[in-house]
């Protein structure tokens, strides 16, 4: 499909539009309960899955030194626990707290919120042609992810 082509300009610009309101939103939340995006953003790979320092460090695209300073400001802000390994002194164990996994779903809240406004907007027969249709993009977008190879 050519980049002229009005569907794939029409994605694009939902896409923008999408984007900047939820990310201004995302941006305000961090703002307002003095975290960065980054500190959100590790937040958010430790709740996938348990990393280590220099996981997270290449994840977030940081040096190891400032991936341990942004954990330690973590857990003075109470949102993480670190704690040694019990089999492997050397490997730290990185857990979320309640209050982590509380500022996480926040954090999601304050991002999408925007869309119940949105939604209040149309009509009930425009909510159903736009549900149709976004269900039709959720369903071709995963089998485009089935045919992505791993990037490990």
């Amino acid at each position: 499909m050519s980049l002229d082509d009005p569907f794939v300009a029409t994605l694009q610009e939902w896409t923008e539009v999408f984007m900047r309101r939820s990310m201004r939103n995302f941006f305000l939340y961090s703002k307002e309960n003095g975290l960065s995006v980054s500190q959100i953003g590790a937040l958010f790979l430790i709740y996938r899955r348990a990393l280590g320092v220099s996981d997270l460090a290449e994840q977030l695209g940081i040096t190891s030194a400032a991936a341990s300073q942004m954990l330690d400001r973590l857990v003075q802000l109470e949102l993480i626990l670190r704690s040694e390994d019990l089999h492997d002194r050397r490997v730290k164990n990185i857990v979320l707290t309640d209050k982590g996994r509380q500022t996480l779903t926040d954090s999601i809240r304050a991002r999408q919120g925007w869309l119940h406004d949105l939604a209040k907007t149309l009509s009930r027969d425009e909510k159903e042609h736009i549900a149709a249709g976004l269900k039709i993009l959720i369903g071709k977008t995963n089998l485009l992810e089935e045919h992505i190879a791993p990037t490990r």
